[in-house]
């Protein structure tokens, strides 16, 4: 009698697993990443500080108190070989979420991997790199903040670099159309969807009309672009959202680019779920948010994402401890290993429901597609302002569906008790703080850095950079020059800042559309407005004024622009001039304005360091007496901290009633004029 065997499915491999990581220092994030890839990720996801993505070294100006806090600082191949020590780059899958400055760091990317590989010659080095650059600038536009570049020249940047790697670099994935952002600044899926494809039309017409790439390299070209997804809580509709973005984009290359091979014409994308959806109000629910997010993105194999990394469950508090990545990380493998998910076909495939929603967001998106084509494509529709207005005003229109209950979120419109949580009982201990000798560590390394390289080796490279921008060559060739020289971040971008000009986007407030209809407590907060300015006119003229200001680097806009919006609802007349301001542009603009309130942004944890200079510019200015308010992710403590030093009053994400915070803002003014 023969022994009778199990017969098992075969099973799909998993999708890569990251976790976005980076702070500090270099040395403390490759600890951190030596440390996760022993706990069985699978790639790599560089987070980069922002004087990183935005071009400067950490002793520039605008860089203060940014060093470190969002990301790992990298001001030059020194630190790039230490954010890489002893992982070896030619077996790594690497995502660097990076934009206006992306072919900076894959040039010392590569060359680190090429000192990590001495018996191998660049080119060789080159063939083996895997992984992914960001290199979205047009989202920066619109919802992010971190271009430099006017668009023109950030699209030139972008087709040299998908050129220099579909030759050179075969396996990178030059470019991650990155639709994650829109859904952060309000867009709706139809928009999400559009506004992405319009961006990846924009760059493969450019590459096309370089001149770089032949016609029988282009389907290479189109194989190697990718996409990074957002996946919101709606994980049906996010589900129907991926295979709209397949139909799409199968479409698109055929019928727009005629490639044949269906293989090219793949889909490619990477995820990271909704942090917007997240909450600091009972932040424990954060966890079975993320795990929704998550299936909206692998359960239909036909549109399975090939990379996922999910946010920490306290990520609405402040930096994510190494724990609570490890929780994020466990999520995943629970679904890859534990589950049979990947032992089945597509289990979506004949559902009419599926089908009849997919086709309704495929309808939507050509729409919009054409609309945005019609003005001239996606950097005209930048350029316009339209794609930016369009999306703070989907996005007033969530926020105001929140407030009004007509969309529920769990713990914060609605089932608002609670019992003590034990995660959140020291506020302070759940979270990760920055090191605060990030900075001085930074500068140090710079100063030391310039102290043991070659001068004039350095200036002939940058020399060599600006020329070539000026000439139209493609710019890697030099840029992997003054790399090998020792440029720094910032010398590679302010060589090109001065060729090319910077740019600031539209804000996208002024035309945007607020509440349609005010209910009955935006009636009494105008009212509110109305009166206290007639009480103040003669100092004021009769209209409060509220300047909405968005000091350092952050570029992360989507609050100022709604509480901008709903203040403009409200009656006051708003002076809101878009991000990246230094506190003294903010005190300038206070001064010539004669504003009632000055109302702060920060989600990128500087506000101990920049909003203590507002406070002290506006005492030096002769108005000290002017109220400050400050809003962000920022610590109890540090609330408690910035209140001592002066501030009217500290917003963090669970207050999310902007109708109650505007009131909020008359009360502070009314209270600094004595009129209560």
């Amino acid at each position: 009698m023969s022994e009778s065997k199990s017969v098992h499915p075969q099973k799909d491999r998993p999708w890569v697993m990251r976790t976005y990581a980076g702070h500090s220092t270099a040395e403390a994030s490759n600890a951190l990443y030596r440390t996760n890839l022993a706990k069985g990720q699978t790639g790599l996801s560089v987070a980069f500080d922002l004087p990183t993505q935005t071009g400067y070294d950490p002793d520039s100006p605008l860089a203060r108190g940014e060093v470190g806090k969002v990301g790992v600082p990298v001001p030059h191949l020194g630190e790039m070989r230490k954010l890489f020590k002893d992982i070896p780059l030619a077996e790594m899958n690497t995502s660097m979420t990076i934009n206006a400055t992306a072919m900076w760091l894959l040039a010392m990317y590569q060359v680190v991997a090429e000192e990590q590989n001495p018996d191998l010659s660049p080119d060789e080095v080159a063939a083996q790199l895997a992984g992914t650059t960001q290199n979205d600038i047009i989202k920066e536009y619109l919802s992010r903040g971190t271009y430099v570049f006017p668009p023109e020249h950030s699209l030139r940047l972008i087709a040299d670099m998908i050129a220099y790697t579909v030759h050179q670099i075969p396996k990178w994935n030059p470019i991650n159309i990155c639709s994650y952002h829109l859904q952060e600044a309000g867009a709706t899926p139809t928009q999400e969807l559009a506004y992405a494809l319009c961006t990846a039309i924009a760059v493969l017409d450019q590459v096309r009309d370089s001149g770089q790439v032949d016609e029988a390299d282009f389907e290479k070209v189109v194989g190697r672009i990718s996409f990074f997804v957002n996946a919101g809580v709606r994980f049906v509709e996010e589900t129907c959202k991926m295979r709209a973005f397949n139909q799409l984009w199968d479409e698109i290359t055929r019928e727009r680019y005629g490639v044949q091979d269906p293989k090219m014409r793949r889909f490619r994308y990477g995820v990271q779920v909704n942090s917007l959806g997240l909450t600091e109000a009972q932040p424990e629910n954060n966890v079975q948010r993320i795990v929704l997010e998550m299936l909206g993105v692998t359960l239909s194999k036909n549109a399975r994402a090939r990379a996922v990394q999910l946010p920490a469950w306290n990520e609405a508090l402040g930096l994510p401890r190494p724990w609570d990545q490890q929780w994020s990380l466990r999520l995943q493998q629970v679904l890859a290993f534990e589950s049979d998910l990947l032992e089945y076909d597509d289990i979506f495939d004949g559902s009419h429901v599926i089908e009849a929603k997919v086709q309704e967001l495929v309808k939507g998106a050509k729409a919009e597609i054409d609309r945005v084509q019609a003005m001239g494509g996606a950097i005209a529709a930048v350029d316009s302002g339209y794609m930016k207005q369009e999306l703070v005003s989907a996005h007033a229109a969530r926020r105001a569906r929140i407030e009004a209950g007509d969309e529920v979120i769990v713990g914060v419109n609605k089932f608002e008790t609670t019992e003590p949580s034990p995660l959140t009982a020291d506020l302070d201990g759940a979270i990760m703080a920055a090191d605060p000798e990030a900075e001085k560590s930074a500068l140090a390394s710079v100063e030391a850095w310039k102290e043991q390289r070659d001068e004039a080796e350095v200036a002939d490279a940058l020399a060599k950079l600006a020329e070539d921008a000026k000439s139209g060559v493609n710019l890697m060739t030099a840029t992997l020059a003054a790399a090998r020289a020792g440029a720094t971040t910032g010398e590679w971008a302010g060589t090109l800042r001065e060729v090319f000009g910077e740019f600031r986007a539209p804000t996208g407030v002024t035309g945007a559309v607020g509440v349609a209809e005010a209910g009955a407590e935006l009636t009494t907060v105008r009212e509110a407005v109305r009166k206290t300015g007639e009480e103040l006119a003669g100092h004021s003229g009769g209209r409060l004024r509220l300047l909405v200001g968005k000091p350092g680097l952050d570029g992360h806009s989507n609050g100022a622009e709604q509480v901008a919006v709903r203040a403009r609802d409200a009656g006051f007349e708003v002076i809101y001039q878009g991000i990246r301001l230094t506190p003294e542009q903010i005190v300038a603009a206070a001064v010539a304005e004669d504003v009632h309130c000055v109302g702060l942004s920060i989600l990128s944890g500087s506000h101990m360091e920049l909003v203590p200079s507002v406070l002290d510019g506006l005492k030096e200015a002769g108005m000290g007496d002017v109220p400050v308010i400050v809003g962000g992710i920022i610590p109890e403590s540090d609330g408690r901290r910035l209140v001592e030093l002066g501030v009217a009053a500290v917003y963090t994400p669970k207050d999310y009633g902007l109708t109650e915070i505007m009131g909020g803002i008359v009360q502070v003014i009314r209270k600094a004029n004595g009129l209560d």
